[in-house]
């Protein structure tokens, strides 16, 4: 029930959660006929794979931390195993926004309380507002209070923070801050009902980027944290001072305000720093200063704002929202007694290229802490440590003599070793394992100086020997994120023999080879971060084909197609692209092997019998349409697309309309939507969504709709039950009846299901899914940023078997591309679906020249260096659409070609299917303009296209 009552706001819901503990059966005495108890794991990577955004610790209970992410959940620290357990596997596909987290609070009181505020997007792409859940036992069990408004745990500047805090002297107490202009609430009953402090002074109005039409990058950051000083209050009586952080720039504006009387009254600190804008010139107090024309940021926004145990009060920060963005930034400490504020930046506003955000303080030794570069690409991430209140600091890393330096720290990556991102030999100064990047999320233990936890934007790191900092001793960080698996899965494939069973495509870190489900894997797949699609071949599955963004002369770690002989043990790239940079979409093997079809996004669909070396467009079939492989006949291929059921007899050299009756007249269908039956020649699923689950078993010929599916979202086929012959079908959807989503399974084509889901283990998004053909019941299923799960029937060893697969066809490839590459390097900022920042390459953006080594120019080694010179024309760009002038941005989707005549210092892309100048690559990579190439008629043709709503270009 909803009550409003002026300003007071509460709806509030319970959820009962057994065990929130991946692995452990749990199957509900008096549960309805139709269900069958599974028990469900997680697919072990170990290192996270996602944006990590920060850690926290209770300040009253050692050993109980928490984890947060961007939009895949919240975690809980399990001291004996050095494990994280996921909080929210129970969120439902209904409520699927839950599982982006925009912050968390532990009560400094009791520590079985845990609040967190839910909600992952301000703007359309959800019509549900942010939640307070509230735990009263460390988030085994939650109570929801829904409020009216949205939160944004993965939109711009999530990183700040954090935005949630309960009273240390009354935990009854509690502050969120709010996005979207909607200010500081309070609650004065554990979170239950909350009011808006009306006579808070500011709302936060910053916005990233204010021409951006999608709503992910225009809404206004808001209230960003909430900070409490416990030294102003007594047990049981509100706490006076609190400090607040708000995102606010604007010239000559504060952004921290004071409340000296437990929020009765609120007022900016005098003195503190302020940034003011003259004529175009932006001048900040440390010394800073630059041209709004360059960079649009008016001024400073405060990441975060920390406490010592003497009641100093610390300061990060950066002239932009992050967390995969900064270039001027500060650091400052404020002492209230003296009422005096004090720069204490670790690096001269000559060397800050990166901007301030992670902020840890040693709460046992007042004057120690440590700070991060929140946008320092190249060649590594930066961590400053102080021991003396900021007037000397200590680099994590130096430069010697360049390219060489010195570091306090050695890392260890033996947890999740594919963090090295498939780089094994250091070329200085870049290493073979980053020490981070997007650090924005870094604390210290209260307990004990030496351990400190600090996210980034593929894993969370840690040491236990911080103290070793300055010694001969190195600080030893290891990755710390075993328990969290934050992948967004784009494809799971199960073949019917050899190893493994299970292979993964992620976005941000390729994919895997899974040879052990509860192991982290070696190394990721190689060659690019841009994944799409995967296929094998059912009758010699050994050979594989993967397909992602497109291989570029200026992006050469990027690839169109990779092909394995061995089972993904070792991977080449095709010699050549169907259309440069064109990529993605979906693909498949032939039965046989003989050869693939691949239908990109933005390419003619083609088909290769020579892996890769050349790609013949096949007829009829519509750009952007779905294949899929006969798993019987090589000769046959499958598509759909223009709401149409496409057959190819001719193994994808010309597909035709098939009549197809019995499909609704509209729809769309994706690379897990659309698939093939293994064993039965002719067989085809397809789930429409809310239009439902449909069946051919001629070719297409006639569809039937199961009308016992009222909304079918993936589905995924497995090894046939015990006296069946037809292969198990496992759904994500709702059957006809029903009301919400869940998992079922049948055995008998579809006539009856058992659901295998239960309250415990939902997962919210599930993208992608897959049977395993060789056990009985296993089912694989990936979904949006809570990993990859696999689920047994619970109690019974798996029935196992290895399927007989024949084909109409034996000839073997025509050719074997020559060409053979090893990993190359990327990294990761976290790019799951229905991000703002997918696919984000960003580099630092100032020419930085250092005086203790010969005059160095740092370029990033991700900046292309591009040689070629167009002859004529303007490249693969006409007609013009628009002239534009750096500093410009374009946001979202679409296709433009623009004419300009100065495109400022440099030009990034991210979330782009393309970006050329003058007809050179420069897709989703960041280009000096030292490497643009020549004008052409004295101008720059600078070509668009993004397919998504977060695509993003600047010229700066």
């Amino acid at each position: 029930m909803k009550k409003i009552f002026g300003k007071v706001f509460a709806l509030t819901l319970v959820v009962c959660l057994v065990s929130s503990l991946l692995g452990v059966a749990v199957f509900a005495k008096g549960a309805a006929a139709g269900s069958q108890p599974y028990t469900f794991k997680s697919v072990r990577t170990g290192g996270g794979g996602g944006f990590i955004v920060d850690v926290l610790f209770n300040p009253k209970q050692k050993d109980l931390i928490y984890a947060k992410t961007d939009m895949g959940g919240a975690y809980r620290w399990e001291p004996t195993t050095s494990t994280w357990t996921q909080l929210l596997n129970w969120v439902s596909a209904d409520n699927w926004n839950m599982t982006g987290v925009e912050s968390i609070a532990t009560d400094p009181v009791n520590p079985n309380n845990l609040y967190i505020a839910a909600g992952t997007y301000t703007n359309s792409w959800t019509s549900q507002n942010g939640s307070i859940l509230r735990s009263t036992d460390k988030g085994n069990t939650f109570q929801i209070t829904q409020m009216p408004f949205k939160m944004g745990g993965n939109m711009p500047g999530r990183g700040m923070g954090e935005r949630l805090a309960v009273d240390p002297n009354k935990n009854s107490i509690l502050y969120f801050g709010a996005r979207s202009g909607n200010g500081l609430w309070k609650s004065s009953d554990s979170g239950v009902t909350w009011a808006k402090v009306t006579n808070f002074p500011d709302t936060g109005p910053y916005v990233e980027n204010p021409s951006d039409t999608s709503g992910c990058c225009n809404d206004k950051l808001g209230v960003v944290w909430v900070t409490f000083d416990p030294a102003t209050g007594t047990a049981g009586n509100a706490t006076q001072t609190i400090y607040v952080g708000v995102g606010e720039n604007g010239s000559g504006m504060p952004n921290i305000f004071r409340s000296t009387d437990a929020g009765a009254t609120w007022a900016a600190i005098p003195g503190e720093p302020v940034c003011t804008v003259t004529g175009g010139t932006v001048t900040c107090p440390d010394g800073a200063t630059w041209a709004t024309s360059a960079n649009s940021s008016t001024g400073y926004l405060p990441h975060q704002g920390k406490l010592d145990s003497a009641g100093t009060l610390y300061v990060t920060y950066s002239d932009t929202d992050g967390p995969y963005s900064g270039g001027n930034g500060a650091v400052y400490k404020y002492v209230p007694s003296t009422n005096t504020w004090t720069k204490i930046s670790p690096a001269t506003v000559a060397d800050d290229y990166y901007g301030y955000g992670g902020l840890g303080v040693d709460m046992l030794h007042p004057g120690t802490l440590v700070v991060a570069a929140v946008n320092s690409w190249w060649p590594q991430g930066i961590l400053f440590r102080t021991t003396d209140g900021g007037v000397t600091w200590s680099r994590a890393w130096s430069y010697t003599s360049y390219p060489s330096y010195s570091k306090v720290f050695t890392m260890d990556v033996s947890s999740a070793p594919w963090l090295n991102f498939g780089k094994t030999t250091a070329i200085d100064p870049v290493p073979t394992v980053n020490l981070g990047w997007m650090m924005e999320g870094l604390n210290i233990d209260p307990f004990n100086s030496d351990r400190m936890m600090y996210g980034t934007g593929a894993t969370l790191y840690g040491t236990t020997n911080l103290t070793a900092w300055g010694s001969s001793t190195s600080v030893i960080i290891k990755s710390m994120a075993v328990g969290i698996e934050e992948e967004a899965v784009s494809k799971l494939v199960s073949p019917p023999s050899g190893a493994p069973h299970l292979f993964s495509i992620v976005y941000d870190v390729t994919g895997f080879r899974h040879d052990n489900l509860d192991a982290a894997p070696a190394s990721m797949m190689p060659f690019s971060q841009d994944n799409a699609d995967m296929d094998f071949a059912e009758a010699n599955p050994q050979f594989m084909v993967r397909v992602g963004t497109g291989s570029t002369s200026a992006s050469p770690q990027t690839f169109g197609s990779a092909f394995t002989y061995d089972g993904g043990t070792t991977w080449f790239t095709g010699n050549k692209d169907i259309i440069p940079g064109q990529g993605g979409g979906s693909v498949a093997a032939a039965a046989n092997a003989n050869r693939v079809v691949w239908a990109p996004s933005s390419a003619p669909v083609s088909y290769s019998t020579d892996n890769g070396n050349s790609w013949i467009a096949s007829a009829n079939i519509p750009q952007g349409a779905i294949v899929a492989a006969d798993r019987v006949n090589a000769s046959k291929f499958y598509g759909y697309g223009q709401n149409k059921f496409w057959l190819s007899t001719d193994s994808g050299a010309t597909f035709s309309a098939a009549t197809a009756s019995g499909l609704p007249a509209t729809g769309s269908v994706n690379k897990n939507q659309f698939k093939a039956l293994f064993g039965h020649e002719g067989d085809v699923w397809m789930a429409l969504g809310t239009s439902g689950l449909f069946h051919t078993a001629n070719n297409g010929a006639t569809f039937t709709q199961l009308t016992s599916v009222s909304s079918a979202n993936v589905i995924g086929f497995g090894m046939a039950g015990p006296g069946q012959t037809y292969p198990s079908i496992f759904l994500a959807g709702i059957l006809a009846g029903n009301s919400t989503s869940g998992l079922y399974r049948s055995d008998d084509a579809g006539a009856s299901w058992v659901q295998i889901s239960d309250a415990q283990h939902q997962y919210a998004s599930i993208f992608s899914m897959t049977g395993d053909p060789r056990i009985y019941g296993r089912v694989y299923f990936g979904t949006n940023g809570l990993g990859i799960v696999y689920g047994d029937i619970a109690g019974a060893a798996p029935a196992t078997s290895t399927p007989t697969k024949t084909s109409t066809q034996s000839t073997g490839p025509t050719n074997t591309s020559t060409r053979t590459m090893t990993p190359t390097s990327v990294i990761n900022t976290n790019t799951p679906t229905r991000t703002p920042t997918v696919g984000i390459t960003s580099t630092p953006t100032r020419t930085l020249t250092r005086t203790n080594t010969p005059a160095i120019t740092n370029t990033a080694t991700r900046t292309a260096t591009l040689s070629i010179t167009p002859t004529s024309g303007a490249g693969a760009c006409s007609p013009v659409t628009a002239t534009i002038t750096a500093p410009f941005t374009q946001d979202g989707a679409g296709t433009f070609c623009w004419q300009s005549t100065n495109l400022g210092t440099y030009i990034n892309s991210w979330n782009t299917t393309s970006v050329t100048i003058n007809g050179v690559n420069a897709t989703n990579i960041y280009v000096a303009s030292g490497s643009y190439p020549a004008k052409i008629n004295g101008f720059y043709y600078i070509s668009y296209n993004s397919t998504v709503a977060w695509g993003h270009f600047e010229a700066k």
